[in-house]
């Protein structure tokens, strides 16, 4: 029974290394086909109480895990995919042309909207002369210049110079979002200062008419209501300009209607309620922004990619060419918002300098077809055993 047991491992195992049966020029590659189990499929049983309370269990640990695996080896189908047919069959050209088209009209309608709804909230500042609506107001003043900024940026990207800028433009979309979030922080700092000083001078004697509240409130709610239809639209792209702008979109909903509930507290019970929701409007905007200049940063200064990515670099470059005998290095890491890869593989000592770049060459195109990889570079070696190549700028 146990060599029963051992012989049904080793069959299970040797299903990993051979790909299907009658190809034997794909044997030598990595195949994962069929190796996974039914069961790992099934969706993780509902437990009452506790999914309501977030407590994970022992067989959420496990199903998450397994949903994991499966995540992964999903991955590793598309790298078969790109292998055999060289190209995904996600991606076309005339489907990133779509999704370009359709991320433009995001932005236009965006800045549209931006121009509209701080006319809007000027009127409302006007007639309320509240501090937490004026506040809300000079934050949509930063929506349009910000917009400027991040369409100037998009529209950069999508005019090459390649004597001026030889490896693209791409970092033009994380600075644009830097420059975007600098700002932001900064009104958010004016305000706090400015909500202080009409706290400490006791300038909060505030009142709203009837009239005056009537107008407040409609115009508002209809910002608001805006608002929130664009968050939704534009959090249906993945193109990060476009999720600025939905991040934007999603703060001014907060942000409108705090300044709305304390100029209506300020009227209703005490007047300082309203520079106290104008400085938690800077609060907000200071946090918020201060977040997207970190992650930002981390993008400019090269973090490295996920495990999960790497995995998929390693097997593509496996499954590249028979001739391949080892993988020195597989490195990915951040430009901007794409990534960087760098790998290293071993051929034979003996092989032509003709045959070795062609195998090079065809990697490299490979891997820069990834979407999320902006430049490859492939390294070709004889062996594997020699001291890095490069200064370690990690120790510098």
């Amino acid at each position: 029974m146990a060599a029963q047991m051992c012989s049904g491992d080793d069959a299970e195992g040797s299903k990993l290394l051979l790909a299907e049966a009658g190809q034997q020029e794909h044997s030598w590659r990595l195949n994962f086909e069929g190796f996974r189990r039914a069961e790992l499929l099934e969706e993780r049983p509902r437990r009452g109480l506790h999914d309501c309370l977030g407590v994970l269990g022992k067989e959420d640990s496990v199903a998450d895990y397994h949903q994991q695996q499966v995540e992964t080896l999903d991955g590793f189908g598309d790298m078969d995919d790109l292998t055999d047919r060289g190209f995904l069959p996600k991606i076309s050209k005339k489907e990133r042309e779509k999704v370009a088209k359709s991320e433009n009209l995001a932005i236009r309608i965006s800045n549209i909207a931006n121009m509209v709804l701080f006319a809007a909230k000027v009127y409302a500042s006007i007639r309320s002369g509240s501090l937490a609506i004026i506040a809300s107001t000079l934050d949509s003043l930063l929506d349009l210049l910000s917009g400027f900024i991040l369409w100037f940026t998009a529209i950069s990207m999508q005019t090459p110079n390649p004597y001026k800028y030889p490896i693209g433009k791409r970092r033009m979309q994380s600075l644009g979002i830097l420059v975007f979030a600098s700002v932001m922080a900064t009104l958010g700092l004016q305000i706090i200062l400015e909500s202080v000083r009409s706290l400490s001078s006791h300038e909060n004697e505030f009142s709203l008419t009837k009239e005056q509240e009537r107008w407040v409130v409609n115009i508002m709610l209809f910002v608001t209501l805006v608002k929130l239809s664009l968050v939704v639209y534009c959090r249906s792209f993945t193109n990060e300009i476009v999720k600025a702008y939905a991040q934007d979109h999603f703060f001014d909903v907060i942000t409108n209607l705090i300044g709305l509930l304390a100029a209506l507290l300020a009227t209703y019970i005490v007047g300082w309620i309203d520079p106290v929701g104008a400085s938690i409007l800077a609060l907000c905007t200071i946090r918020t922004w201060s977040q997207t200049v970190l992650e930002n940063v981390n993008s400019l200064v090269g973090q490295t990619a996920a495990p999960e990515f790497l995995q998929k670099l390693t097997y593509l470059c496996w499954n590249h060419h028979r001739a391949i005998k080892h993988i020195d290095t597989v490195r990915a890491y951040t430009f901007g918002s794409h990534y960087f890869v760098e790998v290293d593989v071993v051929l034979p000592s003996e092989m032509p300098l003709r045959e070795a770049h062609d195998i090079g060459e065809a990697l490299q195109e490979k891997l820069e077809l990834l979407p999320q990889v902006e430049r490859a570079f492939v390294h070709l070696d004889y062996e594997y055993l020699h001291r890095p190549e490069h200064a370690q700028a990690h120790d510098l």
